[in-house]
């Protein structure tokens, strides 16, 4: 076979015909290829695909520390402190312990004491929280300090406490109002069974680094929730797994 000079023009044969279908036409209209409704098809089902994941992982982590209707609605310790709350979050968590091996883990809480078994790169300046009962920090009482944080002057302080039952810390603002409490209450449905219950209200006026109270509400019940659904996590495991002896 000869092939044509570099540059030489070559004529159509008499009988072929250009076939024009309506994708090449379209190509023309535009001026760039055409991208095929099979690759959008892809594109959308990865999306959707990402999206089924993370609401299953969203479903899954919320049902881990998810309160019942029953415990939402009930009266709890330290709500009487504040009766008419802009805001509140219930969490709960079932523990295989009787009552009095999970409230030494409550009572030691604290950073700069056992730490508060959530993310120890936030709220306990990197040091790992304890995973042992420590004698030293048991003796608790109503006016017992919780730091939130290392040297952090805004600190929780106990409002209410009864062993083995419940324990409330709150945070106080200096008119001595109570701005925010956080309760921790342990119900023994079995012998071997701990029910604990966390609720945590805000009153009016909550603006925390000078956010919107409305922003500070919706932003703080998520921030909670992360840091509270570890710290249940946390908690049920070193009770579960510690023997006294």
């Amino acid at each position: 076979m000869v092939l044509p000079p570099e540059g030489a023009k070559v004529a159509p044969s008499l009988g072929a015909k250009r076939r024009v279908t309506p994708i090449t036409e379209h190509e023309v209209a535009l001026g760039y290829p055409y991208i095929g409704c099979p690759m959008k098809k892809k594109m959308l089902l990865v999306l959707l695909g990402i999206s089924i994941v993370f609401a299953v992982l969203a479903i899954y982590a919320s049902m881990q520390v998810r309160a019942t209707p029953d415990e939402r609605a009930r009266t709890l310790a330290g709500d009487d402190l504040i009766p008419q709350p802009i805001g509140s979050v219930n969490h709960a968590i079932t523990i295989r312990r009787p009552r009095h091996d999970v409230w030494p883990w409550l009572a030691q809480m604290g950073s700069d004491r056992a730490g508060w078994y959530a993310y120890d790169f936030i709220d306990n300046g990197g040091h790992r929280s304890a995973e042992r009962i420590r004698p030293d920090y048991q003796n608790i009482h109503v006016g017992s300090v919780f730091p939130a944080l290392p040297g952090a002057k805004d600190v929780f302080v106990v409002a209410q406490c009864e062993p083995e039952r419940s324990l409330v810390l709150s945070w106080r603002l200096p008119s001595g109002q109570y701005q925010t409490t956080w309760a921790f209450v342990l119900e023994q449905p079995q012998p071997d069974q701990t029910r604990l219950i966390v609720r945590g209200r805000v009153a009016s006026g909550y603006r925390p680094y000078g956010l919107p109270e409305w922003l500070a509400v919706r932003v703080g019940r998520l921030a909670h929730f992360i840091m509270q659904r570890k710290q249940l996590l946390g908690i049920a495991r070193r009770a579960e797994r510690y023997d006294r002896r």
